[in-house]
């Protein structure tokens, strides 16, 4: 199972010199003795940053633990973070927490460097939309009639392949490579056309289509890829100067850069970590992403803030950078996707959110943006581990802004005995069309899951992966791990007979079924 006042002027942002006392005095356990002046706004931020953050799930009578950001820190060996938090559509808070690198006195603050991995995408998506807006693009017109120094290759078993950026930025395109590996510093770094072909240095296979485009999803950093070259293609110049002119500029992301690696005379850099909290990727100290568009941003939590805020309020119609009838594009589901055009969409009415995640080897982001509230959040970490902390990070904010969004998930324990059906193999029924698959169509690498018990746990496993613990909502109901957003519902279907024959899957509007194996009749 495989598991982001007018344009022209931007609103005053907090600045990272603000935060960053706070932030170290926070460290040393001293954070309100001594900490400068906030708003109101950030205070209940600053609580909540002291003694809120949390896991995602707990059990029924279990309370929560309210950690501090320093402790999960260290719990997780992730050196720095750092963390913007929007309110009605503005940033209210913005800080740096520990350190840029590992055993040394560099603090982070909101205006560090984090290489922010595939958050890129969604930034690229706005540079696009910009072209789209202006009319220099369509987002259903064949790419290939832009491209000119490659072209996406045919192919003939389907009907229909000819491509569009709808279908680039929404995930369903039907092109391969999921993602790309990070470059170390001595590594030779491919060109774009490199990259698409897989030709060395490239690391990844060639980018080909290998279903029918428009009929599924399947996230794919190799159609983003083919964004960047359409881009630079149309526009005659590089991504770097595409971005700065139609997305840094604009929204006054004054630290922001897609140029890899990126340049040390930049300073404030946040430096790679692994799992232990060593720093890797030496002696630079931080590894190269050259797929720009699909993973090669360099950025910072103020600058992610004002994004994200930007976005709001063009789909609010409070802000011209992008029109709103655009925006609202943007922020739409592309069926059979749940990403709309470089954002991945979830929930209604209040709790309609877009969201990104960003994971290279020893970097983990996040963003959000909840679309009829104005709320958002931005987290970088320059750890290998710093998806869970991140997690961890947005429930604490997500019960500050008190929406009453992501509240924690209670689960139950069952009795032995109502688990023992459960157990066996189960096969994807295919006859579930695309439409209703949605974004779990490409979630599946092979057909089975199996479900098994283990100490009054229920387990699955894809295939011959590890087996991983799923935890019980209902007699019947359960959830896998990880944040609320990606998590997956499953459901063993009990019918009439009081048996078990089926398994159904969900996330958002995606639904598969899984049909029970039967054994094979023993032989008399």
């Amino acid at each position: 199972m495989s598991h982001a006042p007018h344009s022209s002027t931007p609103p005053p942002r907090p600045r990272g010199h603000r935060t960053t006392l706070w932030a170290t005095l926070l460290l040393a356990g001293n954070a309100f003795a001594e900490a400068p002046a906030v708003s109101n706004a950030a205070l209940p931020i600053q609580r909540a940053l002291e003694q809120g953050l949390r896991p995602s799930m707990l059990k029924m009578d279990e309370p929560l633990p309210g950690w501090s950001l320093k402790q999960r820190l260290e719990h997780y060996h992730v050196p720095g973070v750092a963390i913007a938090v929007l309110k009605d559509g503005k940033v209210i808070h913005a800080a740096g927490f520990g350190l840029r690198e590992a055993d040394s006195k560099d603090a982070v603050d909101a205006d560090t460097l984090f290489s922010v991995g595939s958050v890129s995408k969604v930034v690229a998506s706005a540079a696009t939309l910009r072209h789209v807006a202006s009319g220099k693009l369509d987002l259903d017109r064949d790419v290939n009639t832009y491209l000119t120094s490659w072209k996406v290759h045919a192919a003939p078993a389907f009907t229909r392949n000819a491509l569009t950026l709808r279908m680039l930025m929404s995930h369903t395109s039907g092109l391969t490579v999921w993602g790309f590996e990070d470059y170390q510093p001595d590594e030779k770094l491919p060109t774009l056309v490199q990259t698409l072909d897989g030709v060395k240095p490239a690391k990844n296979e060639p980018v080909r289509i290998d279903f029918e485009p428009g009929t599924r999803m399947r996230y794919s950093g190799g159609a983003v890829t083919v964004e960047q070259l359409v881009l630079e293609d149309t526009q005659r110049k590089p991504l770097e100067a595409l971005a700065r002119a139609e997305v840094f500029q604009p929204i006054g992301m004054r630290r922001s850069t897609y140029v890899n690696p990126v340049p040390v005379k930049l300073g404030n850099i946040a430096k790679a970590h692994d799992k232990n909290g060593q720093r890797v990727a030496l002696p630079r100290g931080y590894e190269s992403f050259p797929e720009q568009a699909a993973s090669g941003l360099w950025t910072s939590a103020n600058d992610l803030g004002a994004f994200v805020g930007t976005l709001i309020a063009s789909y609010q119609g409070k802000n011209p950078y992008l029109p709103r009838p655009l925006a609202v594009q943007m922020m739409t589901e592309v069926s059979p996707s749940h990403f709309g055009l470089g954002p991945r969409l979830a929930g209604d009415g209040p709790a309609r959110v877009f969201h990104h995640g960003g994971s290279n080897d020893s970097y983990r982001a996040w963003i959000e943006g909840y679309l009829e509230t104005g709320d958002g959040l931005v987290v970088l970490t320059n750890g290998t581990n710093g998806t869970q902390l991140a997690t961890e990070i947005r429930n604490a904010i997500s019960d500050a802004l008190g929406r009453g969004n992501n509240p924690v998930l209670r689960t139950v324990t069952l009795p032995a005995a109502a688990l023992a059906d459960f157990t066996g193999t189960f096969r994807w029924d295919k006859s579930v069309p695309h439409e209703l698959a949605g974004n779990l169509s490409a979630q599946f690498e092979s057909d089975t899951l199996e479900f098994g018990t283990a100490n009054g746990v229920v387990t699955a496993k894809e295939g011959n992966g590890p087996a991983f613990p799923l935890h019980a909502l209902t007699p019947t109901r359960f959830v896998t791990p990880g944040d609320a957003l990606i998590q997956l519902r499953i459901e063993f279907l009990r019918n009439a007979h009081g048996t078990v024959k089926a398994v159904r899957v969900d996330r958002g509007s995606g639904t598969l079924l899984f049909r029970r194996e039967e054994a094979p009749a023993s032989k008399p």
